[in-house]
């Protein structure tokens, strides 16, 4: 009966629990679903953390560093009333106890606020009972967050210390100012992606993939289940190298400060591979400091001036019109060109008069070059363009960063192509190339021809794996003749040796390039109103065997203004600093002919000096006194040549007569005379220079020496 009664009260149950599913299933499940979603937040997006830009040297350039919010909880969470009273009690008591101290360590932490700041801050959240209350107004680092976790009340933990972390992924550069337009920026919020540079070229590599989890609350916390996990973005490994980027950037600085200048712009690129070693742009602020503000360096479209020469000279040279000992007339330094005054800058005292092509280019004479250019290709100024175009000086570079300007040559058959373009373009005037362009074709003159594309990534890395590699791309693999490069190349060491680029040159090795000064066009007011400048200087170094390429292009209000003394000056110091940085010597040359490389050595136990000298390889006399008696004591003696060893006199080695120490290390001497039985004193440091019982005298147990060090 009794197992009766068991089955059927069994079987109650569980029909009973049967139905109730089914209401729960059927009839109440618009209901149970609504609570459910209350507790479960679905494709709640994970970020990734975004990948760093290295220099080439693996220095880290631009990184995702974490920063935090500090915030504090007053309240308990606990459900029954009983408890949370109890607790919150124990919270309360526990802050009052320790707010002194931990306000003090608040201070030591955040300096910019008091510790009375801090109590006075802190009782105002606990009287509000806030469960969300700012302790810092700014966000900290995440060393100092982990310091914040230490202080009294916070080592307790997140749930009886009340201090919440709240985490922000900000975009650092640990170099500062060093190439920040070319790095680039990226939104506060990072993961909106990046603004410019090569944050914003590389970005879809940078950033990654979000992953996806859903949120549910279990116990009254919030638990995360990862759905899809995140995938952090791949490094990019630059060209730049930090030492040369804070060489240029410290020269050009100094220069622009020095002659008020309001732009300034340098590149350093290596002239085989392409790749760019520096770039600085420079603008001055309103408070009179320098910033990078734009990449001026690839995107300011403006008339390059007389580095633009050296291009007119090659199509010249390279169309046999003429050699690099034409003669031309250049007169007083003023010619009427088509109705307009061409001059030269020293027309004022009387020009050049009649100079070779040379010469041209190592004085700069526009009348020079515009008389030979205006004198042969006048009736086909197509040919001349066709030159350039020939040579790629401007042709898009296609670079791997964004804000690239593209080059204006202006052909005869387009707008505005008057008589006097031809004479006026063939010394940089009426075209528009970026400095970055210009560099690429005085870059392909030292590589031997070869235009090779200006490069500013190296490869694309993650976990250690190179993902994609950036192999330099060559543009034109001949831009002229060998014969032609060979004499522009020989003309662009003497406008520095001879001309007037001789600021940019150095005493340790030749360097080859070409000045520029040019005023700046203001539009529809011409050049006339408020007078601006661009003086600039391009080249290569060493001469005789480039490895590297660099323009310097500074814009200036009003005179003087000089190409050569401005920004030549900039590029000697940049390339002396650089050639250094690289110069390797053999250690062997910085030898003293005259000095004596023989170490000198302490008197002491033979054996152990032996083994010493014969590892260093000191050479040795007497090599067998020192073997045979390793254990005995004896004295180094040394020449220019090598060492020598003796043994102590027979006479001090007996018991009772006082050795001869001087020339021994303190351990030693000390050693050997307290085995005879003395006391021994010491004064000084270094060898022993002078003892109180000289050497080979008699003594008595227990008697003191004084040894004098020096």
């Amino acid at each position: 009966m009794r197992y009766a009664v068991v089955v059927c009260l069994l079987a109650f149950i569980g029909i009973c629990v049967v139905i109730k599913a089914g209401i729960i299933m059927f009839k109440e499940r618009g209901y149970w679903q609504e609570v459910a979603a209350r507790f479960v937040r679905e494709n709640v997006s994970v970020p990734s953390n975004r990948g760093n830009i290295l220099s080439s040297d693996g220095k880290l350039m631009a990184s995702s560093l974490p920063e935090y919010r500090i915030y504090m909880d007053f309240m308990v969470s606990e459900t029954d009333q009983k408890r949370r009273d109890k607790e919150q009690a124990r919270k309360d008591s526990v802050f009052d106890a320790n707010l002194n101290d931990l306000s003090e360590g608040l201070h030591r932490l955040f300096p910019d606020c008091s510790a009375s700041y801090f109590r006075q801050h802190l009782r105002r959240g606990r009287d509000q009972q806030s469960r969300y209350y700012l302790i810092y107004p700014k966000r900290i680092s995440y060393l100092q967050y982990k310091a914040v976790q230490e202080l009294p009340i916070f080592n307790q933990g997140t749930n009886k210390g009340g201090l919440v972390g709240v985490e922000y992924n900000q975009r650092k550069k640990p170099f500062g100012s060093l190439a920040a337009r070319t790095l680039g920026d990226v939104y506060a919020d990072t993961t909106l992606g990046a603004k410019n540079g090569l944050e914003l070229s590389f970005d879809s590599l940078l950033r990654g993939k979000n992953g996806v989890t859903h949120r549910q609350k279990v116990m009254n916390r919030w638990l995360n289940i990862v759905d899809v996990a995140p995938v952090d973005g791949a490094d990019v490994i630059s060209t730049l190298d930090v030492d040369m980027q804070d060489i240029a950037e410290k020269a050009l600085i100094d220069e622009m400060k020095e002659i008020n200048a309001n732009v300034g712009v340098v590149v350093l690129m290596e002239v085989a591979t392409g790749e760019v070693k520096a770039i600085v742009n420079m603008t001055k602020g309103n408070d009179g400091g320098y910033y990078e503000m734009r990449n001026n360096a690839i995107s300011d479209m403006m008339e390059p001036g007389s580095t633009f020469k050296t291009a007119s000279i090659m199509v010249a040279l390279e169309d046999g019109y003429i050699t690099p000992h034409t003669m031309v007339d250049t007169g007083n330094g003023v010619k009427m060109m088509h109705g307009s005054a061409m001059r030269d800058h020293n027309w004022a005292r009387g020009g050049y008069g009649v100079i070779d092509v040379t010469r041209i280019l190592e004085v700069s004479s526009n009348v020079g070059v515009s008389s030979l250019i205006d004198q042969y290709y006048k009736d086909d100024p197509q040919k001349f363009v066709d030159g350039l175009k020939r040579m790629s000086i401007g042709v898009p570079l296609g670079l791997q960063i964004s804000g690239e300007g593209k080059p204006n040559v202006r052909g005869p058959k387009e707008r505005y192509f008057a008589k006097t373009t031809l004479p006026w373009m063939s010394i940089g005037y009426e075209t528009q190339i970026p400095p970055i362009n210009i560099l690429t074709f005085y870059n392909a003159i030292a590589n031997n021809g070869k235009m090779v594309k200006p490069k500013f990534v190296r490869e694309v890395v993650k976990d250690g794996q190179v993902l994609e590699s950036f192999p330099t791309e060559v543009i034109n693999p001949k831009i002229c003749s060998d014969k032609t490069l060979a004499e522009i190349r020989e003309i662009l060491g003497k406008v520095v040796s001879e001309g007037l680029a001789k600021p940019a040159g150095s005493k340790q090795f030749q360097v080859a390039g070409k000045t520029g000064t040019a005023q700046i066009s203001q539009g529809a007011a011409g050049y006339h109103a408020n007078r601006r400048y661009l003086v600039s200087f391009c080249g290569f170094f060493p001469a005789d065997a480039p490895k590297y390429s660099m323009i310097v292009s500074i814009q200036k209000p009003g005179l003087p203004a000089s190409g050569g003394t401005m920004a030549g000056s900039v590029f000697s110091k940049i390339a002396e600093r650089v050639y250094a940085k690289n110069l390797h010597y053999d250690m062997r040359h910085a030898k003293d002919s005259t000095s004596n490389v023989i170490p000198a050595v302490k008197s002491g136990q033979l054996g152990e000096t032996y083994y010493v000298l014969n590892h260093l390889d000191v050479p040795m006399e007497h090599t067998s006194v020192a073997r045979s008696h390793a254990e005995e004591w004896g004295k180094a003696k040394q020449d220019s040549t090598a060492v020598a060893f003796e043994l102590l006199a027979t006479e001090e080695q007996k018991d009772n007569i006082m050795p001869d120490v001087t020339g021994m290390g303190a351990k030693d001497a000390v050693y050997l005379l307290e085995q005879k039985g003395l006391n021994v004193r010491l004064s000084g440091v270094g060898r022993v220079r002078r003892q109180t019982i000289p050497g080979g005298r008699a003594f008595t147990k227990g008697q003191t020496v004084q040894l004098t060090l020096n």
